[in-house]
């Protein structure tokens, strides 16, 4: 939408980041790092086929792991003209907790480089407020379609492509935004139209499922930590999953 728009252990060359975090409970918004994995096992909530369970975790410790990534790993969401180069992005492969309340050690998350050791801290607070993420893989999944990945609750960033109804680039085409549980935080368009029809229940934002995001909770404070702005504060619509550098 505007702006827009699983880990095993594998020998990386890159930077390793490891944290434990503390179990705190979160069912809702709320405080506190390359190839393909299997994605959440809870069913999505739009018509995505049903994901396979990720392998169990040997730890409920976080961890994440920065790498970095070619042209070929993003076939789909990145091509020439593009605002970043594949040397300019990374990947953060790392732990997530699931909304079936277990970790998930799969996530993976394209990222702008320079903000690689930021994400990694944010993660890391969500994953320490045991707040739920459906699922977390690149756009490339999806064929770098931005729709189809919504319709799988899927937490993503980096896509190049055009803001939505613009001809400028998103943040997500320069890896520096990142929507989080799409379905649970939809884009609402100033009528109140959500294209997503699996997630326009949500649009009541006094809906206190599991991973909805509200104004002011953790989850918005973990991002604004880094100095990240959140879609929900925008005038007119509302970008409710959508975090990025620039605040749009």
């Amino acid at each position: 939408m505007p702006g827009r728009g699983p880990i095993h252990s594998v020998a990386f060359a890159a930077v390793f980041l490891t944290a434990s975090s503390a179990a705190t409970g979160c069912g809702r918004g709320s405080d506190e790092s390359h190839e393909s994995g299997s994605p959440s096992p809870s069913s999505p909530p739009g018509t995505a086929a049903p994901p396979s369970p990720s392998p169990s975790p040997t730890s409920t410790a976080f961890s994440a792991r920065v790498k970095r990534v070619t042209a070929r790993d993003l076939k789909y969401s990145w091509r020439r003209g593009c605002p970043v180069a594949p040397s300019g992005l990374r990947m953060i492969e790392m732990t997530y907790w699931g909304m079936d309340r277990k970790p998930h050690p799969d996530g993976r998350l394209v990222v702008n480089a320079k903000a690689s050791g930021d994400l990694v801290k944010v993660f890391r607070k969500l994953y320490g407020m045991r707040y739920p993420i459906r699922r977390m893989e690149p756009v490339d999944v999806y064929k770098g379609s931005d729709f189809d990945s919504i319709e799988a609750g899927n937490t993503s960033a980096f896509n190049c492509r055009n803001a939505t109804g613009s001809t400028s680039f998103s943040q997500h085409a320069y890896g520096l935004a990142v929507d989080l549980n799409t379905c649970e935080n939809p884009y609402v368009y100033a009528d109140g139209h959500v294209a997503h029809k699996d997630c326009r229940k949500y649009r009541n934002r006094k809906n206190d499922d599991p991973g909805v995001i509200h104004a002011g909770d953790r989850v918005v404070k973990a991002f604004a930590s880094i100095g990240w702005g959140w879609g929900g504060e925008w005038s007119g619509a509302k970008d409710y999953q959508h975090f990025s550098s620039s605040g749009r």
